[in-house]
């Protein structure tokens, strides 16, 4: 019998590498520092939240939104955090969605927003979502390349991407995977090109709790005209260490979150019930659990460093997120693909390589250059230092 002629429409995907080398770190039995989610676990008071939902039989279909309380809870998050201006008070109502995971809520804005041949322009090293995301919305991503060790947006460059058919900007910050934040003047040098040319804006801040060094986040939602045209994505499996539990949110001014409502409702209509009830009293009852964030990531990020501090690794500057970069050029002369397997097989020691986060047509002149990968150091301490030492032998 002829099989059936069948084309992709993602042809060159395959597993992603965060899979790739999370099984390898299971076959090998290395510890695994590939992969960003927590190794601890989630609040009890959390925990304790969801089975009390469970048990009071909060199991059925949440409103598509999400729940009032947990959107009300949003939008006070949002305003404590980033709007002190009583003038620009958001309505949850009008203003949030919930989501399933951020995942969700980044591929629904991107198919809010773009039309076939729009293009998008992103910034590598880039998380993998983005390109699939804009391929299969019918957009054409433009990909303007950030390089080590400061991962600075060249603006110039920006400027001279912006065509007729540029759509929109993705931003991330803090940024996976090089730990930078964007600063006040990468934030009003993007809102200078998205106001002059009628650009929109998708912002992924899904780790925006976790910023270092007495660092401020500059969120979207800081800069109202820049709000106007933005659609602005957070996580609560980063922020309460539940990643499994799929949940996230998208803030957006009223005429673009109208649009992405009617697109959700067909993807997954409406997000886990006992997880929404369980969020909206930690985050009415706890909110000491965000604002200690920061500190308690920067206590692992510096475990982290300090255990290396003798090893031959140079160690990149991380401002936010768990996640830090090491450039190994005085340890292997291997490309990061090739020195991450060799890491996880020989040494023990699973890390995730940066070049799957840049465009494919660029890699062979990326690996000219570069040689870095990504440790997550969202684990326990005895496991940081444990890693350390077997990383400092090298």
């Amino acid at each position: 019998m002829t099989e059936p002629s069948f084309q992709s429409k993602l042809p060159h995907l395959g597993t992603s590498i965060f899979t790739e080398m999370s099984i390898l770190a299971h076959e090998y039995k290395a510890i695994n520092l590939s992969q960003g989610f927590p190794e601890f676990d989630t609040p009890d008071f959390l925990k304790e939240g969801i089975q009390q939902a469970i048990s009071e039989g909060k199991n059925q279909y949440a409103p598509s939104p999400g729940i009032p309380d947990l959107l009300t809870q949003i939008g006070e998050l949002v305003q404590r955090c980033y709007i002190r201006d009583e003038a620009r008070r958001l309505d949850p109502m009008k203003n949030i969605a919930v989501t399933t995971g951020a995942t969700e809520a980044l591929w629904v804005a991107f198919q809010t927003l773009i039309r076939p041949g729009d293009e998008v322009i992103v910034f590598d090293p880039a998380y993998d979502a983005y390109e699939p995301d804009i391929q299969l919305s019918g957009g054409v991503c433009r990909h303007v390349a950030m390089t080590a060790a400061d991962y600075a947006i060249d603006w110039q460059q920006v400027r001279a991407a912006v065509n007729d058919k540029t759509r929109a900007i993705v931003i991330n910050s803090p940024h996976n995977p090089t730990g930078t934040l964007l600063s006040q003047e990468d934030m009003e040098a993007l809102q200078d090109i998205v106001l002059e040319h009628g650009l929109y804006v998708i912002s992924d801040e899904v780790y925006e709790h976790m910023t270092f060094d007495g660092r401020r986040h500059e969120s979207v939602l800081r800069y109202p005209d820049l709000f106007e045209r933005s659609f602005v994505i957070s996580s609560f499996g980063k922020s309460f260490h539940c990643t499994g539990w799929k949940l996230g949110y998208c803030v957006a001014p009223e005429y673009l979150m109208t649009e992405f409502k009617k697109i959700h409702q067909y993807v997954t209509f409406s997000s886990f019930t006992p997880a929404q009830y369980a969020i909206a009293k930690m985050l009415e009852s706890h909110p000491q659990h965000i604002d200690a964030l920061s500190d308690f990531y920067q206590q692992k990020r510096d475990v982290l460093v300090n255990a290396l501090k003798g090893s031959r690794f140079k160690i990149l500057p991380s401002q936010g997120t768990y996640f830090l970069l090491l450039d190994y050029s005085a340890v292997s002369d291997l490309n990061d693909l090739e020195f991450s397997h060799w890491l996880t097989k020989e040494i023990g020691v699973a890390t995730i390589p940066l070049s799957p986060f840049y465009q494919t047509d660029s890699l062979e002149e990326y690996h000219k250059d570069n040689k870095v990968v990504r440790l997550c150091f969202a684990k326990h301490d005895e496991t940081l230092i444990k890693a350390a030492e077997v990383l400092s032998g090298l």
